[in-house]
């Protein structure tokens, strides 16, 4: 053997793997998501020198309420993750950590967020953040086994990022926010919707009380998503009739809609027909929606930021 070639022991791999168990809590995806969105509403709202160590403490902050959210969620939902196949192998029900381990995680990034916010950036961002925090874990996580309208309940805290980022550089909320606000409101229904579509069967196996699992033919999915897309063409083109973005920002968005718009419109075509070729079309669409959603929004969020006025 090389003398110089080092064999890590058990324990230092136990401890890297606990660390990434740690960091899968934090729902490293939606909580990116958060921070992205939080810091694109930030550089918008900033005039003159950018004030690099607000950005820092606004974007830490953000990163530690909405890991310790997730990370209460997954203790919230454990049971029910277990019956799911898309979350079934996540660390709690699993066995690789104990919910104790989550709780007292998740409780104590979420504190340390909340006062990063209050004493390195301003008291109306860290209000924001409690609120977001608190809608999430105490309005949306319980309601989705209560109703569908869950759904738009759950769209509140996942829009409110970029509202924060526009309070932690111009400590308020103005007409420019609620623009962003409702962007990402809307731009998260068709992603929400067919996602859920995909994973309807998992949904319904853990009792989830969401839309796709009552909508057997898919029709009201459907409208949702077109109704949803549709609005998101008006509403891009808002920053640039507030002085946010230019023309390049504007074709951008009227391009982007439009195409996201005519994916939006394929699962109502697809809808209410039987046979398997109907179904398999219709379950297509909605996978091509949910990746073009992935696509959709930081392209357009890139396009704003270029195209900054």
């Amino acid at each position: 053997m090389n003398p110089e070639v080092k064999v890590l022991q058990p324990e230092v791999v136990r401890s890297r793997v606990r660390v990434l168990d740690f960091l899968e809590l934090m729902k490293p995806e939606l909580t990116g998501l958060s921070v992205l969105t939080t810091l694109f509403g930030f550089y918008l709202a900033t005039n003159g020198s950018f004030p690099v160590w607000i950005f820092l403490h606004t974007a830490l902050g953000t990163l530690l309420i909405g890991g310790g959210a997730g990370a209460l969620n997954q203790y919230i939902e454990r049971s029910y993750d277990a019956l799911m196949k898309r979350t079934e192998r996540r660390p709690l029900p699993s066995g690789r950590l104990t919910p104790q381990d989550a709780l007292i995680f998740g409780a104590g990034i979420s504190l340390l967020g909340m006062l990063e916010l209050w004493f390195f950036v301003n008291a109306l961002t860290c209000f924001l953040g409690i609120i977001t925090w608190a809608t999430y874990l105490f309005l949306y996580t319980p309601l989705k086994r209560v109703t569908p309208a869950s759904t738009v309940v759950g769209g509140i805290p996942g829009a409110l990022p970029p509202v924060m980022g526009w309070a932690a550089a111009r400590n308020e909320i103005s007409a420019e926010s609620i623009v962003l606000f409702a962007i990402l409101f809307c731009w998260q229904m068709p992603h929400f919707f067919s996602l859920a579509w995909m994973y309807r069967k998992d949904y319904e196996r853990a009792g989830f009380k969401i839309l796709t699992v009552f909508d057997h033919s898919g029709t009201r999915t459907g409208r949702q998503i077109l109704f949803y897309t549709a609005a998101l063409i008006p509403l891009t083109l808002g920053p640039a009739f507030l002085g946010m973005t230019g023309w390049i920002a504007t074709a951008g968005a009227l391009l982007l809609g439009s195409g996201f718009l005519i994916l939006g419109s394929m699962p109502l075509r697809y809808s209410g027909r039987s046979g398997i070729e109907a179904v398999g079309k219709l379950s297509s669409s909605s996978r091509r929606i949910f990746f073009a959603s992935l696509i959709y929004l930081p392209v357009l969020m890139l396009m704003m930021a270029i195209d900054k006025l």
